[in-house]
């Protein structure tokens, strides 16, 4: 009776399918909890449930309600909840909860797909559902780049088809119009606008425009035999990290570094770290790219940047996904490894990094400049962190919070 447990509540509707049952997983741990250990507490941070639909309230504070209601029933003591975020239960409007009841049971596949798209015809309470299809009007760029942001395939063969006769080369559909959409998508996902799910959306639309276009490319490559296709760029040695299924941004920066003569050797997904150490002494990689989409991918390429030290490797790696950052390569990354460690905003920017990195009269000056700034972005973070003062163990239990049980 002393015992209180605070078992994980993980986010759910994040695209992922190994992840719809979370919400169910806590419902049934608590259960079982206060059957087998009645005595116990429970309980949870509630708000990690929704944390897919961050900057959506109206979604959120949705989630949060039903999801309490059950679990509740099933047993859960404390909820730790912004209370200001917190609708009604009985309130929720009925089309609203049934959404968000088979996103939390998991009662059918496409739960999550189905409460992102009501999400989006609301910005907050009460406005009303309207199909905008004005943006049909706007350039084939502009349409593009809409379609990317919300998620549409409906128009996008013919979209992207007007857009490479408009362009000279095929490539430059994905390197222009394409890419500026993508940029918009990561932009909106930094600023908390745009949701996992979306994004994950986004990324299927932009692999479908890639897909309609590689044909293209490589009939380019076979009606140009003279254009030096055999000269290699640099071989780029690239793979999701183990843990992670995500590959399709990885997939796109592959294909626009070998539209620019980069020799392209992709390991896939879920790859360990020692199998792409092994890769890469076989093939004598230039160039190691790691992405990954999820959180746990970002310690693992921690722990990978460790091995190419262990292993003495002095080539540049190259981080990048939707979790990276900037500020995570340079205090997190870097300090692993010796050699160049960069993290890679976007699939625009791959091609500038890798051949400047392949460029013997430029490399040696733009990683200088990259450890300088990373330097500089390492000091402002830990003085950041040294503003903070902890208490010590003795002075954190001299205020504990005496309960009367």
């Amino acid at each position: 009776q002393d015992i209180v447990f605070d078992p994980n509540i993980l986010t759910v509707a994040t695209g992922l399918e190994e992840h719809n049952n979370y919400a169910v997983d806590f419902i049934n741990a608590t259960r079982w909890i206060k059957e087998n250990l009645p005595y116990a507490k429970v309980s949870g941070g509630v708000s990690n449930i929704s944390f897919s639909f961050r900057g959506n309230n109206t979604v959120r504070e949705a989630m949060h309600s039903a999801f309490l209601y059950h679990a509740i029933q099933a047993g859960l003591d404390m909820g730790i909840v912004n209370a200001g975020m917190l609708e009604v239960y009985q309130e929720i409007p009925p089309e609203l909860l049934v959404l968000v009841e088979d996103v939390l049971l998991n009662r059918r596949e496409d739960a999550t797909e189905r409460l992102v798209e009501y999400a989006d015809t609301i910005k907050s309470k009460g406005k009303e559902i309207v199909r905008d299809e004005e943006w049909r009007k706007e350039p084939v760029e502009s349409r593009l780049s809409h379609a990317l942001v919300k998620g549409i395939i409906e128009y996008l063969d013919a979209d992207v088809e007007e857009a490479r006769q408009k362009y000279a080369r095929p490539i430059q559909v994905i390197e222009g119009p394409l890419m500026d959409g993508m940029n918009i998508v990561g932009d909106l996902f930094g600023a908390g606008k745009m949701f996992l799910p979306q994004v994950v959306k986004s990324a299927r639309v932009m692999k479908k425009a890639v897909a309609y276009l590689l044909p293209f490319i490589e009939q380019e490559k076979l009606d140009n035999p003279d254009q030096d296709q055999n000269s290699s760029a640099g071989k780029v040695l690239m793979a999701t990290v183990k843990g992670d299924v995500h590959d399709i941004g990885k997939n796109i920066v592959g294909v626009v570094l070998a539209c620019n003569n980069f020799e392209i050797v992709d390991m896939g997904v879920m790859v360990p770290a020692q199998e792409i150490i092994k890769k890469a002494k076989e093939i004598n990689a230039d160039i190691i790219g790691l992405s990954g989409l999820i959180t746990p991918s970002l310690d693992e390429m921690v722990h990978f940047a460790k091995e190419m030290e262990r292993e003495g490797f002095t080539i540049p790696l190259i981080i990048g996904g939707a979790t990276t950052s900037r500020i995570h390569a340079a205090v997190k990354v870097a300090p692993n490894y010796s050699g160049p460690a960069i993290h890679v905003l976007d699939a625009s920017r791959s091609v500038t990094v890798c051949s400047t990195l392949m460029n013997k009269e430029l490399k040696d000056e733009y990683v200088a400049g990259i450890r300088a700034e990373y330097d500089k972005a390492r000091e402002a973070h830990l003085n950041k962190r040294s503003d903070k003062r902890y208490k010590t163990l003795d002075e954190a239990r001299a205020g504990a919070f005496q309960i009367d049980i």
